[in-house]
C-alpha cells in the first residue's frame, strides 16, 4: 500500500528539469504523476514513476540527489466535499501530513490523491477503519492494470 517517490533537488534554472525527464524517457520509464515545489535557487520535483527502483539508480549515478520516500494514494470521493471529509480524519492527530498532490487516474466517482504522512502505518489504519481504499502500488505504477 506504500508507493515509493522520487524526490530530486534541482537548481532553479532553465532546463534543469528537462535533464532528468528526459533521462527517464530514455530509459523507458514512464512518470506516472509528478509535483514540482520551488524556491528561487532550487526546486524539489516529486516524482511516482512505473520502475521507481531503476529510476533511483539511473538518476543517482547521473549525479542527482535523489531520495526514495514513501507516500500512500489514497481514493477519495470526487465530489465537493471529499478531501474534507479525508482530511477531517486527522484533524485531532496524532497523524500530520506533511504534503499532498493530486494524481490524475481515479475510477468512477473517485479521485486519488498521494498523501506524505509523518506515520504511514498509523494513516493506513486511520483510513481503512473509514472504510477508505488505501491504493496498492502495482495499481499507480502500471496505471490501474493489476499484476
Amino acid at each position: 500500500m506504500k508507493i515509493q517517490q522520487l524526490s530530486l533537488f534541482l537548481e532553479n534554472k532553465p532546463g534543469r528539469l528537462a535533464e532528468p525527464c528526459r533521462l527517464l524517457a530514455q530509459a523507458g520509464i514512464n512518470i506516472r504523476t509528478l509535483s514540482l515545489a520551488d524556491t528561487q535557487q532550487f526546486g524539489i520535483l516529486r516524482l511516482i514513476v512505473s520502475d521507481w527502483q531503476k529510476a533511483a539508480s539511473l538518476l543517482a549515478n547521473a549525479g542527482y540527489a535523489c531520495k526514495v520516500t514513501e507516500v500512500l494514494a489514497v481514493e477519495v470521493p470526487d465530489r465537493p466535499g471529499g478531501l474534507a471529509a479525508i482530511l477531517e480524519l486527522f484533524a485531532t492527530g496524532p497523524v500530520n501530513i506533511e504534503y499532498m498532490y493530486a494524481f490524475p487516474f481515479g475510477r468512477q466517482d473517485k479521485a486519488v490523491i498521494l498523501f506524505r504522512f509523518d506515520k504511514p502505518d498509523e494513516a493506513i489504519e486511520r483510513l481503512q477503519a473509514a472504510g477508505v481504499n488505501v491504493l496498492a502500488g502495482v495499481e499507480i505504477y502500471n496505471g490501474g492494470a493489476q499484476s
